[in-house]
């Protein structure tokens, strides 16, 4: 399997997917057969790839991450000079992980891959704790991550690694979008009906801003204040800011360390990687090289590998409220194994055997 065909690759284990969900009547996709039929438009990956683009720098963008990072390295510094109020360290740190599985069991295991389903009680409250991130609503991330998935390292990829580190990381956020991605995000609007069925989704979508500027801001600031009077500037630097700006770097860290740093031992051929810092961060997403071969594992990881957000699922599966949890089995994984060490096994002689024509 070339580099060549990397995209192809990606597309293939999408559809092979919805063919399976479409042949077992899921009743998640409710896909018609004109919504197959638009997969298959006449997007030209090519012509994307040979154009000449130059994204524009959004300064309102840019502007609020300098502002969140200036904040956050000030509120870093009242910590290390012991200014900072033990409760308010604790209830920073309890916020940026129970609100981590809004973004790792909720919007991008549930909504995104549909990886396994949840009922109203569950979605209810994997919707407040990913409002608390902050990191927009439900439908727009989650349509973002189906685009990431389904274009892979191309011009299509919302946040393309092969950009570079700062673009995957933070970069994709305050440039103007290549022009592959807005179509893709048009096209994948068409195929993206199940996530505004969702009330949750939609009710989240309509309420965004009101539920934003509550949940992340006025209660995160408002507690420290009111129950352990905490000084209302320490709050904002802290309570507020540097904990929303580390929830967004943890997540950006998925999206560049993830892709670049890290051993491959599913597929030598995609960018993604197994890193296990990313996952302790990150609830057990850094897992990532295994991810993108099977997108759609709830787990994310194979067994025996940290992953909290797995637990997580698994916990509220034992009284229903999570259930239909898709995993990839044993078999299917040891054939991806098999075959990336068959690969590099390859890719070994190739080399040699290059080495020594060229050494004659």
């Amino acid at each position: 399997m070339p580099p060549a065909q990397n995209v192809g690759l990606h597309s293939r284990r999408v559809t092979l997917l919805e063919e399976c969900d479409i042949k077992s009547n899921s009743t998640v996709n409710n896909l018609t057969q004109s919504d197959i039929s638009d997969k298959s438009d006449d997007f030209d990956i090519s012509f994307y790839e040979s154009i000449e683009f130059k994204p524009q720098i959004r300064w309102p963008d840019l502007l609020v991450q300098i502002s969140l990072h200036l904040v956050a390295i000030y509120g870093l510094c009242l910590i290390l000079t012991n200014q900072v109020k033990f409760y308010t360290l604790l209830f920073v740190l309890a916020t940026i992980y129970t609100s981590g599985f809004g973004i790792t069991a909720g919007v991008h295991r549930l909504w995104s891959h549909r990886a396994y389903k949840a009922k109203l009680p569950l979605r209810c409250l994997l919707a407040l704790l990913f409002t608390i991130t902050g990191q927009r609503d439900i439908y727009t991330w989650a349509l973002d991550h189906r685009v990431h998935h389904k274009y892979t390292e191309t011009v299509a990829d919302p946040h393309d690694v092969r950009r570079g580190f700062w673009f995957a990381h933070v970069g994709w956020l305050v440039l103007t979008p290549h022009p592959a991605v807005e179509n893709r995000r048009n096209a994948l609007n068409k195929t993206s009906q199940d996530l505004i069925d969702d009330p949750v989704v939609r009710f989240q979508k309509l309420f965004f801003i009101p539920l934003f500027l509550i949940l992340n801001i006025i209660l995160p600031l408002g507690i420290p204040i009111y129950y352990w009077d905490e000084d209302w500037m320490t709050s904002f630097s802290v309570s507020f800011v540097l904990r929303f700006t580390i929830t967004l770097n943890i997540a950006y860290c998925v999206n560049s360390f993830a892709h670049l740093w890290g051993n491959k031992p599913y597929d030598k051929y995609i960018k993604s990687v197994e890193n296990q810092i990313v996952s302790l961060a990150a609830l057990g997403e850094g897992w990532h090289n295994y991810h993108h071969v099977f997108p759609w594992d709830y787990r994310t990881s194979e067994l025996g590998k940290i992953n909290i957000s797995t637990s997580f699922i698994d916990f509220f599966a034992r009284f229903g409220w999570a259930y239909d949890l898709k995993a990839a089995t044993m078999s299917m994984i040891e054939t991806e194994l098999s075959e990336a060490v068959m690969a590099h096994s390859t890719t070994k002689k190739n080399l040699i055997h290059k080495h020594n024509f060229h050494s004659y």
